[in-house]
C-alpha cells in the first residue's frame, strides 16, 4: 500500500524502486558478511515473481540467521581497549500507531520523522552533516521512504536521487554500503545491531571496497511494527 501510494503521488517507477535493490546488492558483493553475494540489474527484479504488486521477490528482504553484537563503554574507559573507538552521539525513538489507516500519511513514517529530529537536536549534527547512512530497506519502498523522512532529500525525490545515484558509495549520501536488509540480510533482532557495526567499520576506515572516503559520522535506522516505532542513532569518530 505505502508503495502503490507512494508511485500514485509522486511519480515513483517500478526502475526507481529496483535500483535500491540493484544498488545494495552491488554494495553487499562487496561485504564478505553479505548473504547476498550476487549483482543484480533492474530487469532481474522487475522479471522475479511477484510477491504483493508492486513488489516482487527481488524487492523484498531475505529471511536470515544471525547474530552481532557492540561493546559499549564510556569513552575514556574505551580508549583503554581500542585504537578507534566510535562515539555515540545520539539515541533517539519514536512510535506511532500500528495501524496504516489510522496514520497521518502512509508515505510517511512519522516515527522516523521524529526519531531522526530528535538525534539531530540531541546530536548537534544536521542533516548535510551525514557521512553515510544505514537503513531500514526490508522492502525498496521502505528506504526510499526512509531517505526521505530522515531529510536527506525532499519528500518524493527518493526514488529518484536512487536512479541518478545520489545514495550510491561515491554519490552525496552513501545508504546502505552493507548491502542493507535487503542484500546483507535481515537477521530481525539483530538487524539493528549489525546496521552499527557497519558504521564503525566505515568510521574506522576498515570497510574495504565498499569503504566510503572521509567517513566521519554515520547515521543508523531500524524501523519496528512497519513503521509503528522507529530508531535513530548518530555516531561520529
Amino acid at each position: 500500500m505505502i508503495a502503490r501510494l507512494h508511485i500514485h503521488r509522486y511519480g515513483t517507477t517500478r526502475e526507481e524502486l529496483a535500483a535500491v535493490a540493484v544498488k545494495n546488492h552491488q554494495n553487499g558483493c562487496n561485504n564478505p558478511i553479505s548473504q547476498y553475494q550476487m549483482e543484480i540489474t533492474i530487469d532481474d527484479v522487475l522479471r522475479s515473481p511477484l510477491v504483493a504488486d508492486p513488489l516482487r521477490v527481488l524487492d523484498c528482504s531475505p529471511i536470515t540467521d544471525g547474530a552481532a553484537a557492540v561493546v559499549l563503554a564510556p569513552t575514556e574507559v574505551a580508549r583503554k581497549y581500542s585504537d578507534g573507538p566510535i562515539r555515540i552521539l545520539a539515541a533517539a525513538q519514536a512510535s506511532d500507531t500500528l495501524a496504516l489507516h489510522d496514520r497521518r500519511d502512509i508515505t510517511t513514517l512519522d516515527a522516523t520523522v521524529s526519531a531522526s529530529r530528535k538525534a539531530f537536536d540531541m546530536s548537534g549534527i544536521e542533516v548535510k552533516d551525514v557521512d553515510l547512512a544505514e537503513v531500514h530497506d526490508a522492502f525498496t519502498i521502505g528506504e526510499i521512504v526512509a531517505i526521505e523522512d530522515l531529510g536527506f532529500v525532499e519528500k518524493g525525490e527518493g526514488g529518484r536521487a536512487v536512479i541518478e545515484g545520489v545514495t550510491a558509495i561515491d554519490g552525496d549520501i552513501p545508504v546502505n554500503t552493507s548491502g542493507g536488509l535487503k542484500a546483507c540480510g535481515h537477521p530481525v533482532g539483530a538487524t539493528g545491531i549489525k546496521q552499527a557495526y557497519e558504521i564503525v567499520l566505515q568510521l574506522r576506515g576498515e570497510a574495504g571496497k565498499r569503504q566510503v572516503e572521509g567517513a566521519e559520522v554515520g547515521l543508523t535506522h531500524n524501523v519496528g511494527g512497519c513503521g509503528g516505532t522507529a530508531i535513530v542513532h548518530v555516531m561520529s569518530r
